[in-house]
């Protein structure tokens, strides 16, 4: 699963994308990022309960900002850890056609996702996760922590 480091970080919020029952984990991560996905089925195989969080750097990876404002758009849908998994486990598929494909394939309305996808909200949620990633050290994904006690 990864080196679990101790960070000054708040745990689960209302907001945020949660799911599974064991350790808690929160994992800041790229849609575009190989190594991310490779974590992502290793935190779900252990069961971890797992916080995920944005760390979606342009810069590094020229989508990373785009897939995390769709995966946003489908959780406005109630489909963010569907569109979470079919992400990570297609990285060679992760331009706008593709992206609509699995909005259809989960039954989301395209219309809908493309306007989320793009709305202040949606934005924002994404550069305040990759801002307190940054306020916790997090400088790579995928970074896994565990918050401060």
């Amino acid at each position: 699963m990864g080196d679990l480091t101790s960070a000054p970080i708040a745990g689960p919020r209302p907001e945020d994308h949660v799911r599974g029952d064991g350790e808690l984990v929160i994992m800041y991560a790229d849609f575009s990022c190989p190594r991310c996905a490779v974590a992502a089925l290793d935190l779900q195989a252990s069961g971890a309960r797992v916080v995920f969080r944005h760390f979606a750097l342009k810069a590094r990876h020229p989508r990373a900002v785009a897939l995390a404002h769709a995966a946003e758009a489908a959780g406005a849908q109630g489909a963010f850890w569907a569109f979470h998994d079919a992400l990570f486990a297609d990285q060679g598929h992760l331009d706008d056609p593709h992206l609509w494909a699995r909005c259809e394939r989960f039954g989301l309305d395209v219309a809908r996702f493309d306007v989320d996808r793009r709305r202040p909200e949606v934005i924002a949620r994404v550069a305040r996760d990759l801002r307190e990633g940054m306020r916790a050290g997090v400088t790579a994904t995928p970074a896994l922590l565990r918050p401060a006690r």
